[in-house]
């Protein structure tokens, strides 16, 4: 109970929202509780060039509309956009840059952002200098003429690192007011942390992961309150063809629906799972911003509203073969890639979803062969303690 108290007030109309905000039964003519998927591509005009808000599934579509109304509300946000995938929203909004233009990101970044930015955006000439953002001076020095773009996640996969976003957003401003900052809310979702008021331009989002919730769709959004940011965006999303299908959109709006109590759920046994982790002799360091001995305990409690089910552990004086014995000795949780659906997933970041992040740079921020990142799910807490437990004691056997 303790460590699920002193956090911000949760947002009251939160599961209102996501229930009813973009779903009104009155838009469609058989006045259908739930909305219905628009499967079509192309819409009946009434004359050439006159249609009725919809003209061609790539430029719009009843369906992603939708979505992306509940979306932006959830986010307090005026506007949402979604895209085919978290990566496409990061292309996207690396095409606001032009050649020449300078990124700052975080350090500790998801794999494929990590990989995007190093491999595919310097070849439309963007370059990006990657930085600790959790020590404020050193971000403030990295920032130069041409930047035009921050992107931070918080808290960072899998290191777990939490952000001051108003003071990095202070700094920013101080430096250029132009320039956009971009939070990933992925590991959160608006549920645990309003990313726009605490000074984002623009809060992104992997769809695939808590939002969706149930590991079948993969999409990408952003939610902003800048039109202008918005308009462009909205421009790139058809001009590019960044767009989800709208069978993908009625599910993760299907999702939304129950983002709430499932979010919650996930904190209840994420605490549980890590408080016991903590105590366990095998274990040497948990990282779960959630626990007091995060050393950012204090700035997620001033900033959310509470903690999601991820976390990161290291394996005492471990290796890769005993990490490997663990991971195949799971029996509740499922060794895979991805984060946020009801079933808990373990893996191995060194090995697969940051063996894309240059091995140096690895090192350097611990993503070691004996750490191990966790998803809890929804399941009984009792059940993924037990499995841990006798998974653990896999390892003696190495």
């Amino acid at each position: 109970e303790e460590e699920e108290n002193g956090y911000l007030p949760i947002d009251q109309s939160f599961a209102t929202r996501a229930i009813h905000v973009g779903q009104d039964p009155d838009k469609w003519s058989s006045g259908v509780v739930i909305p219905p998927i628009h499967m079509g591509t192309t819409f009946k005009q009434d004359a050439a060039g006159k249609h009725r808000g919809y003209e061609y599934g790539r430029s719009g579509n009843p369906s992603r509309a939708v979505l992306e109304e509940c979306l932006a509300s959830l986010d307090d946000a005026k506007y949402g956009l979604a895209f085919s995938s978290g990566l496409a929203a990061l292309t996207g909004l690396c095409a606001l840059l032009k050649n020449g233009d300078h990124i700052v990101a975080g350090d500790d970044i998801y794999g494929g952002t990590n990989r995007f930015l190093r491999n595919v955006a310097t070849k439309a000439g963007l370059e990006t200098t990657f930085v600790d953002m959790t020590v404020p001076e050193a971000f403030d020095k990295v920032i130069q003429p041409n930047t035009k773009l921050v992107w931070v996640e918080s808290p960072t996969n899998p290191m777990m690192k939490v952000m001051d976003i108003p003071k990095l957003s202070e700094i920013i401003k101080k430096h250029n007011q132009d320039i956009i900052f971009i939070v990933d809310n992925t590991f959160l979702t608006p549920y645990f942390q309003k990313t726009l008021s605490l000074g984002a331009d623009i809060a992104m989002y992997s769809l695939t992961k808590y939002m969706n919730g149930h590991s079948d769709v993969i999409m990408g959004a952003m939610t902003t309150n800048n039109e202008d940011l918005y308009k462009r965006m909205l421009y790139l999303q058809n001009a590019m063809g960044i767009i989800p299908s709208p069978f993908d959109c009625y599910l993760v709006n299907r999702s939304l629906k129950t983002l709430a109590v499932r979010m919650k759920q996930h904190m209840k046994n994420a605490i549980i799972v890590a408080k016991h982790l903590e105590k366990h002799p095998l274990v040497e360091r948990v990282l779960c911003p959630a626990l007091p001995s995060h050393p950012q305990h204090s700035i997620a409690k001033r900033l959310w509203s509470g903690n999601s089910g991820m976390m990161s552990f290291y394996i005492k004086d471990g290796t890769l073969e005993q990490s490997n014995a663990f991971l195949s000795s799971l029996k509740v949780f499922t060794l895979a890639e991805s984060l946020g659906g009801f079933e808990s997933l373990a893996e191995l970041p060194s090995i697969m979803t940051h063996a894309s992040v240059p091995a140096e740079q690895r090192a350097e921020l611990g993503i070691t062969d004996n750490m191990i990142r966790l998803s809890i799910g929804l399941e009984d807490a009792r059940d993924l303690i037990a499995d841990l437990d006798q998974a653990l004691a896999a390892i003696k056997a190495c």
